[in-house]
């Protein structure tokens, strides 16, 4: 089984929980990347979804997605531009319908403004899975809960509320989601 961990928006595959999920899921037979998606503080669509797909590889039903916040986005871009039906995935502080909280600095807006505008093939994406979850944090300043209606009823994901998790990232002090890793175990039938 492979697994691929998508950071977010200023992320970096070597911050806060995904070595310690990288490091869980190889103990359980996983084969796991963490890639580094190019220009990360001013992330893009058009450039991020190639990289991942370039990362990813040859993909098929035993390959599962992990995703941060905007990697959430590019792993649902991703899936609607293949043919091929993968296990599933995990979005963990994901949005596509509005993000709070943001500096009122003009790239962060613009930043924010192409990934909320620019439309998804939810359909084709949903098609692409078996199953899905999408988990959030009941404090997250960026994310409003009110984001899980688009992966509930758009992808059919099931959803998972955290406390007091903020936007489950190093700053939050979130090193590990015992959540994340149960649910890539459950979807892949590892659990």
């Amino acid at each position: 089984m492979k697994a691929i961990i998508v950071h977010g928006w200023d992320g970096r595959p070597d911050t806060g929980w995904f070595p310690w999920l990288k490091s869980e899921l190889e103990k359980r037979g996983f084969e796991v990347s963490v890639p580094q998606l190019p220009d990360a503080g001013k992330p893009r669509i058009e450039k991020w979804v190639p990289v991942l797909a370039k990362a990813a590889g040859a993909v098929d039903g035993n390959t599962y997605f992990i995703g941060h916040s905007m990697g959430c986005q590019t792993i649902v871009r991703y899936l609607a531009s293949i043919d091929v039906k993968v296990g599933g995935a995990v979005f963990v502080g994901g949005f596509f319908l509005r993000l709070t909280g943001l500096e009122d600095d003009a790239d962060v807006q613009e930043t924010d403004r192409l990934w909320l505008t620019t439309p998804v093939d939810f359909a084709k994406a949903r098609a692409r899975m078996k199953k899905s979850v999408a988990i959030f944090s009941d404090n997250d300043p960026y994310v409003p809960l009110d984001n899980q209606n688009d992966f509930r009823e758009k992808l059919d994901s099931e959803i998972i509320i955290e406390h007091n998790k903020g936007h489950f990232t190093e700053g939050d002090g979130v090193f590990e989601v015992p959540a994340v890793l149960d649910a890539v175990l459950r979807i892949s039938g590892k659990k």
